[in-house]
């Protein structure tokens, strides 16, 4: 069995999934830090398919970029947050990592999820 990474994110302000964020996937190496993928939530606030799907799945250090800032754009005039990096292992090729993000203009909240 092989491991894949999933997020859902919600928008606390409003009390709903987050529709519409760009999500960032990169890969950490020694400094060097590698885009692999760019994604955009659904209507429930999760991405259509894992970010990192099975076949390219390993162990390493990553970064997950919400760009929350040009989502409460849509709605608000200026958010106090703007990209939102979570910084994470993988140390376990079988497991499903899962990053959930809970935010709003003003906080976030993250955790490992299942």
């Amino acid at each position: 069995m092989t491991g894949f990474l999933t997020t859902h994110v919600l928008d606390t302000a409003s009390g709903l999934p987050a529709a519409g964020m760009t999500v960032d996937l990169y890969c950490l190496d020694d400094g060097a830090r590698e885009h692999l993928v760019t994604m955009v939530t659904n209507d429930d606030g999760r991405t259509d398919s894992p970010i990192l799907p099975a076949n390219a799945f390993t162990t390493g250090k990553y970064e997950l970029v919400f760009q929350a800032g040009a989502y409460f754009a849509r709605t608000e005039d200026i958010s106090f947050l703007d990209d939102i990096p979570i910084r994470f292992g993988i140390n376990d090729p079988a497991s499903h990592y899962h990053v959930p993000l809970l935010v709003s203009p003003f906080s976030f909240s993250t955790y490992r999820g299942s």
